[in-house]
C-alpha cells in the first residue's frame, strides 16, 4: 500500500464553505483540439465545491483509504521541521498544486527514499527539480490542459483591467468618491493595440483566440511555429524571439513554462526595448521576469502596468516589492484554481492515481518525466540542464 502526501493551500479564513454561489458547473467533455477532459473511473466530490484547500483533499480520501492507502494532507510545506519535510521520507507519492507548490528540490528528492510519483494537480511542474527526478527515477505527471482556459480568461481579465484602469476606478467607488478624471487619466481602449504572447501553446493560443474579437493586432513567439491556417485565421504575426517581438507590442503576455531558456528573460535589457507605456501580463511563472527590474520599469514609466498571479516564492512574503509597486494588478496565484478548474484537476489527479495503482500507462499528455527522461508533454515543454 502507498503513502500519498498531498500539499494543498489553507481553507478560507472563515472556514470551509457550506454553501456556494452557484449550484452547478457547465458540462465540458473535451478541450479545444479534441483532448478529452479527465476520465477517472469515479469521483467522490461534487464539481463546483472547493477541492484545492486542505479540507477539500482533492476529493481523494475515500478513494485512497478504501483501497488501503494512506493519505496525509497538509498546507505546511516550508521552513525547518515542516509537516511536508517530516512526512516526505517514506512517502510513495507527492501531490501538490502550482498555486501552493511543494518544492521538490534535489535535497528533498534524495531524502524521499520511497518516492515514485510526483503529481501536479494543475499544470506546470517547475516546482519539481526535473533533473533530480530523472536521476532518481521519479515519474512526474500533471493534469495537462485542465486549467489552460481558466488561465487564458484570467489573462484577458488582467489585460482589460490594466488598460482600462479598472482597479483604481473601483477603489474610487469603495472609498465613496466620484472622481471621474482621476479614473480616466490612465484609461485607454484595447482596440487597435498590438498584443503579443511569449509562447503560443495551450494557454497562449487560447489567449490569442479570446483577444482576436477586440480588433487588436496579434503577435506571438514560440519555439514551435503555429500552422499557417491558424496564423491566417487569427491574423498572427510570428517573431523568432521575444526580443524580436516585444518592441512592436503595446501588451505582452507571458505564457511560457519556466526552464533555463526562459528564466530571467524579462530583465532590464529586454524591458528597455518595450514601448514606453506598454503593459506586461505574467500568469506563467514569476522567475521568467526579473522581480526588481519590473518594479523599476513601473516606477520609471517604461511599463504602464504589470499584472500577474505568479510569485516567487509562493506564498510571497509580506514585504515582497510587487505588493507595493505602482500600477500593478497582482493577485495570489489563483488564475488556474477556479472552482471549475478544480473539478477537472481533481478528477485528473484521481485518473493518474488509478492508472498508477493499476500498473497502466499514464496518458501521454500527462507525462512530464518518465523512465528516466523527459516524456510526453514534458519533452515538448521543458529542457533540462544535464
Amino acid at each position: 500500500m502507498a503513502k500519498v502526501l498531498c500539499v494543498l493551500y489553507d481553507d478560507p479564513t472563515d472556514g470551509y464553505p457550506t454553501t456556494y454561489a452557484r449550484d452547478d458547473l457547465p458540462a465540458i467533455g473535451h478541450y479545444p483540439g479534441g483532448q478529452s477532459t479527465p476520465t477517472p473511473e469515479a469521483v467522490d466530490f461534487t464539481p463546483g465545491h472547493l477541492l484545492g484547500s486542505v479540507s477539500g483533499e482533492l476529493g481523494l480520501r475515500s478513494f485512497l483509504e478504501k483501497a488501503g492507502h494512506t493519505l496525509v494532507v497538509t498546507s505546511d510545506k516550508d521552513g525547518e521541521g515542516s509537516v511536508f519535510d517530516r512526512e516526505l521520507p517514506d512517502a510513495d507519492i507527492v501531490i501538490s498544486q502550482p498555486f501552493w507548490p511543494a518544492y521538490l528540490t534535489p535535497q528533498r528528492i534524495a531524502a524521499a527514499r520511497n518516492l515514485k510519483l510526483a503529481v501536479t494537480a494543475g499544470i506546470g511542474s517547475d516546482h519539481v527539480d526535473l533533473d533530480a527526478a530523472i536521476a532518481h527515477g521519479v515519474t512526474v505527471a500533471e493534469v495537462t490542459y485542465c486549467n489552460s482556459v481558466s488561465v487564458a480568461e484570467h489573462v484577458v481579465m488582467m489585460t482589460l483591467s490594466l488598460v482600462r484602469n479598472y482597479l483604481p476606478s473601483h477603489r474610487v467607488v469603495l472609498d465613496g468618491g466620484w472622481n471621474i478624471a482621476d479614473c480616466v487619466a490612465r484609461s485607454y481602449d484595447l482596440e487597435g493595440m498590438h498584443v503579443g504572447t511569449v509562447a503560443a501553446g495551450r494557454i497562449g493560443l487560447a489567449v490569442l483566440r479570446r483577444l482576436a474579437p477586440f480588433d487588436v493586432k496579434l503577435h506571438y513567439t514560440d519555439r514551435h511555429r503555429l500552422p499557417q491556417d491558424v496564423e491566417r485565421e487569427l491574423g498572427l504575426t510570428w517573431h523568432e524571439s521575444a526580443a524580436d517581438m516585444v518592441p512592436h507590442c503595446d501588451v505582452v503576455t507571458v505564457n511560457a513554462p519556466l526552464h533555463p531558456e526562459t528564466e530571467g528573460l524579462f530583465g532590464d535589457e529586454l524591458l528597455a526595448t518595450m514601448k514606453r507605456g506598454a503593459y506586461l501580463i505574467n500568469t506563467a511563472r514569476a522567475r521568467i521576469v526579473d522581480r526588481d527590474a519590473v518594479d523599476r520599469a513601473l516606477r520609471g514609466g517604461r511599463l504602464a502596468g504589470y499584472a500577474g498571479d505568479v510569485w516567487f516564492p509562493q506564498p510571497a512574503p509580506a514585504d515582497h516589492p510587487w505588493r507595493g509597486m505602482p500600477h500593478h494588478g497582482m493577485t495570489p496565484h489563483i488564475s488556474g484554481s477556479s472552482l471549475s478548474a478544480q473539478a477537472r484537476y481533481a478528477a485528473g489527479t484521481r485518473e493518474i492515481l488509478e492508472s498508477f495503482f493499476a500498473g497502466r500507462p499514464l496518458r501521454e499528455e500527462y507525462l512530464i518525466v518518465d523512465g528516466g527522461a523527459l516524456a510526453g508533454t514534458g519533452a515538448r515543454s521543458y529542457s533540462v540542464t544535464k
